[in-house]
């Protein structure tokens, strides 16, 4: 984006430099630079939804593959000069000074990380073969589409219960495998109240055949036939980069942010899933949007303060004419 688009030119570096090019990035770099900011967009090009087929509930965009929705969000963002750099952050300096790897820093007034996830999968063979296609996490994301299947729900975690009684919800047919957990009497009562079937025993693997998920086999040798297994994946952050500034994190790890997405750290916003786990596409591009009005907000106040100050500066070099000749100025100088 050239100066002239700009309300204040920074021929230092960039307004803001937005570390993710997800739903969540793009979506920031968009508002921000329709403020006629300069904007750059730092990609390391690997998705969390890069497995999925497609994605759901994304208001006019439902059923569409991932891979496409990025695609025309770049292209938006071409429109209005955004700069996407393909690369990885390795830290960012106080100031702000974005180091990618292998490559040149660049100098940002903000920073917006939006750097997302990773899911941490059990290891059970065929469940990272099959991840995003029939062995699936979110039921508001893939439980239409596997509808009235025969569903499996791995315990693999301890929310895998409430998991399976909110999946009965989607199909008729749901079997738990509490695999390594301990499922209380309470729970057991819940989940038969449900009709959900609980069937003990290690998980041994997943049975794929044609490139089709057919079943869950126990350690014992039998195999439940099963069109799909959702399971709840241990979710980590990926926020070495918030960590390396100082950034606040909660109990649990999280990085703490208030409404706005902004840190405990001046100047460092956190959008989508690297602050929000539960966060799908469309509520990591909202909190982006929210994110990016905030920062332009932080922006226009610095330079307010300092347009200010510039006045103040202005007005203590030129001192007041005595009384008398001001009031000839005023008059355009005529006398008599």
């Amino acid at each position: 984006m050239s100066d002239t688009n700009n309300v204040v030119t920074n021929d230092s570096g960039y307004d803001v430099v937005v570390v993710g090019a997800g739903a969540a990035g793009l979506s920031a770099a968009l508002v921000l630079a329709r403020a006629r900011r300069r904007v750059a967009v730092v990609d390391a090009g690997s998705p969390r939804n890069a497995p999925a087929s497609h994605m759901q509930g994304f208001l006019s965009r439902d059923g569409m593959p991932p891979a496409a929705l990025l695609e025309v969000g770049r292209t938006e963002l071409a429109g209005y000069g955004v700069d996407v750099i393909e690369g990885r952050v390795d830290h960012i300096e106080h100031g702000f000074q974005v180091h990618l790897a292998g490559g040149p820093a660049l100098p940002a007034r903000r920073v917006v990380v939006a750097t997302g996830l990773r899911d941490e999968l059990p290891d059970i063979p065929g469940v990272r073969e099959r991840w995003g296609r029939d062995v699936l996490h979110c039921p508001y994301c893939h439980g239409y589409e596997v509808g009235d299947e025969p569903i499996g729900v791995l315990g693999t975690h301890p929310e895998a219960v409430r998991h399976a009684l909110l999946l009965r919800q989607w199909s008729a047919d749901i079997v738990f495998f509490p695999h390594t957990m301990d499922v209380t009497g309470e729970e057991r009562e819940r989940l038969a109240a449900r009709g959900v079937r609980v069937i003990d025993g290690l998980v041994k693997r997943l049975v794929v055949d044609d490139d089709r998920l057919r079943g869950v086999e126990l350690a014992e040798g039998s195999v439940v036939p099963r069109g799909a297994v959702f399971l709840f994946p241990r979710m980590v952050p990926h926020d070495d980069l918030l960590t390396g500034l100082g950034c606040a994190r909660d109990e649990s790890g999280w990085p703490i942010i208030d409404p706005s997405g902004r840190t405990s750290v001046p100047g460092v916003w956190a959008v989508g899933n690297v602050a929000d786990r539960r966060a799908q596409v469309i509520t990591a591009a909202g909190m982006a949007s929210a994110a990016a009005i905030a920062v332009n907000n932080s922006l226009v106040e610095e330079e307010i303060a300092r347009d200010v100050a510039n006045h103040r500066v202005a007005d203590a070099a030129s001192p007041a004419l005595p009384r008398p000749l001001a009031d000839v100025v005023a008059l355009g100088g005529q006398t008599g």
